[in-house]
């Protein structure tokens, strides 16, 4: 079964409010790939592994019907409280037991999520649900993040990685699917049309308490919060205190621009 790391209600919340949706990189990326695929216009999306729904809300804009679906109560209930459309619903079930007829999913998707599945058994739910023809998407964000603002960005992009080098000490070893670019979720996709992207580079704006956040929101994070609650918001206290002294005293709120490489597995089922 999934590996399960994003249970808590408080969690959940912190996932809720820091993680970013897809860039429009990605965006372009996938949507760009189904206009090859002949799948626009799609009925019917499934976003597996949803979280607290920013990749979710992205799909409804352009597809017909969306439903995004996550182990965790916790975080669909943060989905269906956030920012709602009507063509979008939510489901609590496993990625590995999806509750889709055969060959009825136009589009699955999953972002920053596929890691965490029984992957053999996600695959397996893949070739079922998704019919003739249909797609799958599988993204993620990597490790390779940097902080840009004015002429203190590198100086900032090493704080932002000395913090993450000693978090990734936390991380589970599922972690290491995100460490290789996806390369196993990718030879596992059990459809021969498949291609993988690994140089998609968004910019996405944040500030620095929003920086912040997101490092609270990182399961190795949260290990490390089980493990040594103190020292775990030390870290995070200091390294906001850093940034901040770099950036010349600014306000926590200070926008700045987060760079990100995503990684991403595209497939298309024979017709």
């Amino acid at each position: 079964m999934a590996t399960q790391m994003f249970e808590g209600r408080g969690h959940a919340a912190i996932y809720q409010k820091y993680r970013f949706a897809p860039g429009k990189e990605l965006q372009q990326t996938i949507l760009t790939y189904l206009q090859e695929k002949g799948t626009n216009p799609a009925e019917l999306v499934v976003d597996v592994g949803c979280g607290s729904g920013q990749g979710t809300r992205f799909l409804a804009e352009h597809f017909k019907k969306v439903v995004g679906t996550d182990i965790s109560e916790a975080q669909i209930q943060e989905a269906r409280e956030g920012p709602s459309m009507p063509n979008v619903s939510y489901v609590v079930c496993p990625a590995e037991e999806l509750p889709f007829e055969d060959a009825s999913v136009d589009l699955l998707t999953s972002f920053t999520a596929a890691h965490w599945f029984d992957t053999e058994k996600f695959m397996r739910e893949a070739k079922r649900v998704v019919r003739p023809g249909g797609c799958v998407a599988i993204s993620t964000y990597t490790v390779d993040m940097s902080l840009h603002y004015g002429n203190c960005s590198e100086k900032l992009t090493q704080v932002f990685r000395q913090c993450w080098d000693l978090l990734l000490k936390y991380s589970h070893n599922r972690i290491k699917l995100v460490l290789e670019d996806y390369k196993e979720i990718f030879e596992a996709l059990p459809f021969p049309d498949k291609k993988r992207i690994t140089d998609i580079f968004d910019k996405i704006p944040m500030t620095v308490a929003g920086v912040v956040g997101y490092l609270e929101s990182s399961s190795p994070y949260q290990a490390f919060m089980k493990n040594d609650p103190e020292a775990a918001k030390s870290l995070l206290q200091e390294t906001e205190k850093r940034m901040l002294e770099i950036m010349g005293g600014s306000s926590r709120e200070t926008p700045v621009e987060f760079w990100v490489r995503h990684v991403c597995v595209l497939g298309c089922k024979a017709r």
